[in-house]
């Protein structure tokens, strides 16, 4: 079971993925588009909730990191609606660039930047706490953002 549990954290590293996304994507492979975007969004809800625990307990690495997947979900809900790839971080930008020449919404592009530097944070933990602060604020207003998406 360590060794499962060790390759799993290997491969989603490698994909730049929380090892909960890895495992979803893994399972939605088998489901079809409607159940695959359900499962994504239900993974979103999850991350955020947990994003916002960990935020409240001082741990400011692993909010970021839980932010991250939260929006990595959504990107991922888009992406199955759209028909697009989102399997790799690569497919993730593609994605907000693709979202941008939609809409023209440059917030999408910087929103995400701020994202990305959460993501980055969480492996090297150089961000302050008021920095933290402001990362997060710029990625709560991307994920409600994203969201619309969604309803559409």
């Amino acid at each position: 079971m360590e060794e499962l549990l060790k390759l799993i954290s290997e491969e989603s590293r490698k994909r730049g993925m929380d090892p909960e996304l890895f495992l979803a994507d893994l399972i939605a492979q088998k489901l079809d588009p409607r159940e695959k975007v359900s499962v994504y969004l239900k993974l979103h809800e999850a991350l955020l909730r947990e994003a916002e625990e960990e935020y409240a307990r001082g741990n400011l690495v692993q909010a970021g990191e839980k932010l991250w997947g939260s929006v990595v979900s959504l990107l991922n809900a888009i992406a199955e609606v759209k028909g697009w790839e989102h399997y790799s971080h690569r497919d993730y930008d593609v994605i907000v660039q693709n979202l941008y020449e939609e809409t023209g919404d440059k917030e999408l592009v910087l929103y995400f930047g701020m994202a990305e530097r959460l993501h980055a944070n969480f492996y090297h933990n150089f961000m302050s706490k008021e920095t933290f602060e402001l990362h997060r604020d710029y990625v709560l207003k991307l994920i409600n953002k994203l969201k619309e998406f969604i309803k559409q």
